[in-house]
């Protein structure tokens, strides 16, 4: 989805997609590919700029919303969404097809990134940006929550890109 917005030619993004665009919290030496991919991406590659994308009629975060609706039979998923964990972010108001929730999970996965003490590092001395996209479907368009610091968590609020 990134470089389809952007417009990005391949091997111009660095993209790490996850069901439900979920960040798994940080435990140092976990053998978590999806650490192991955010720790190359900001150590390594040295990426200057961390987006999480999230999207208008997610699936995961329907099921995630909708008390496990569906994911019966998949207790992976089910743990991975972190099913049955109070939510560390409000819905800021109520909007059709699960947008608030979406975006409130965005929130959540950009809270949870600054669990790494690299990504932190970074941030504090300026020359990483974190923030979130979330992608309208059914209209194209894009909003852009602002720049997070490890100290600005929480409720913020998206605007058109």
């Amino acid at each position: 989805m990134p470089s389809k917005i952007t417009g990005a030619e391949p091997g111009k993004l660095f993209e790490l997609r996850t069901a439900g665009n979920v960040v798994p919290h940080y435990v140092p030496d976990s053998a978590s590919s999806e650490m192991a991919t955010i720790e190359y991406a900001v150590l390594q590659l040295r990426v200057p700029e961390i987006v999480v994308c999230g999207h208008s009629h997610c699936g995961a975060v329907t099921a995630k919303c909708v008390a496990g609706h569906g994911l019966d039979q998949l207790p992976a998923m089910r743990s991975w969404l972190g099913f049955g964990e109070p939510p560390q972010t409000a819905v800021t108001a109520p909007e059709p097809g699960v947008r608030s929730e979406s975006k409130a999970h965005v929130r959540e996965q950009l809270d949870t990134l600054f669990e790494y003490p690299f990504i932190r590092d970074r941030v504090s001395n300026g020359d990483l940006r974190v923030h979130g996209w979330f992608y309208e479907i059914d209209t194209g368009l894009v909003f852009r929550s602002p720049d997070r610091t490890p100290d600005q968590t929480g409720n913020v609020d998206f605007l058109p890109l």
